[in-house]
């Protein structure tokens, strides 16, 4: 039987995440719309893609309106890191809101497979530890952070009720911190700060006194987890929690940098930003039973890679 290639969209395509699931479904054989408007994506991520058949490049704001053929959609648009999307709060709720209406739309039309890209963000400044997809979080919905994460978890909303009236196929993931080839170096996130103030010798500036934990899942885990979320069977709608359950205080990955890169640099403590979630740490039970999936790469062979990553960089 001859292969069918799929017609996939990614949103986000040219971001983080999007542009290394770009790679890997466009290596497995399909034929990907990779859709961006540049904000915060970057040509550079998808460049080995860009002549090769069966990829297109759509330059186009997801919360207006579009509409073409496909078979599945992954949608990760929206800017994920504090500096970027508080920069323009307002555009960032449209595109968590507007843009899932729209994915929504186009799923419904073709009868499409669609999955949103959830964050764990939704858990706010979380009551529970660990993170389990049953709680509902613990949000400031006027707060600076609000406009990314209440239109993330507006966007969950929207998506069970277009599943509810319209029967929509759709899977919901929430990331949680993810790091590693690829990401911006002035995107202002913690792993990426802390490495290139260390390449530098620059003073390593921890928030707080440190104390507050983090997971870090490596980007080939989070995509195997992705694909492995729109393959699953048509019962399996989520909320999954994706993320690496080994927990470690932000001070610790400091100290971790410091010693993997060799740096000189010297930690400093800066006041606590108003919302920063003090533990962040996911129960993956869900995802080890319905998607039989796990992350695979240590936190320190995960930082070396990334961290070679940006030697190159700065170059």
């Amino acid at each position: 039987m001859e292969f069918r290639k799929k017609t996939i969209l990614i949103t986000g395509g040219a971001g983080f995440i999007g542009s290394n699931l770009c790679k890997k479904l466009h290596s497995d054989g399909n034929n990907i719309i990779c859709m961006d408007n540049f904000y915060t994506g970057t040509y550079e991520n998808i460049y080995s893609l860009v002549n090769k058949e069966y990829f297109t490049i759509l330059n186009h704001d997801v919360i207006n309106p579009y509409d073409f053929y496909v078979d599945e959609i992954y949608n990760l648009a929206c800017p994920a890191s504090p500096p970027f999307y508080q920069r323009n709060p307002v555009h960032t709720f449209k595109t968590g809101i507007l843009g899932a209406i729209n994915g929504l739309e186009l799923a419904t039309k073709w009868d499409a497979k669609i999955l949103q890209a959830s964050t764990s963000e939704v858990y706010g400044d979380a009551q529970v530890h660990p993170q389990v997809e049953t709680y509902w979080g613990n949000v400031n919905p006027d707060g600076i952070r609000a406009c990314y994460d209440e239109s993330k978890r507006g966007a969950e909303t929207i998506f069970f009720d277009y599943n509810r009236t319209y029967k929509t196929n759709i899977k919901i993931i929430r990331i949680f911190n993810t790091y590693g080839p690829g990401m911006n170096p002035d995107d202002g996130r913690v792993v990426s700060n802390f490495i290139i103030q260390a390449l530098r010798n620059d003073d390593i500036t921890v928030y707080g006194d440190g104390s507050q934990t983090r997971s870090f899942c490596y980007i080939s885990d989070l995509i195997d987890g992705i694909i492995k979320m729109m393959n699953s069977d048509s019962t399996v709608q989520g909320p999954i929690n994706l993320g690496n359950p080994s927990e470690f205080t932000v001070l610790e990955l400091a100290e971790k940098i410091i010693q993997l890169t060799r740096s000189k640099s010297k930690i400093i403590f800066e006041k606590l930003p108003q919302d920063d979630p003090k533990q962040r740490k996911p129960n993956i039970e869900k995802a080890n039973k319905q998607l039989d999936w796990k992350p695979l790469v240590s936190l320190e062979d995960g930082l070396t890679e990334t961290i070679n990553y940006f030697k190159e960089k700065l170059k």
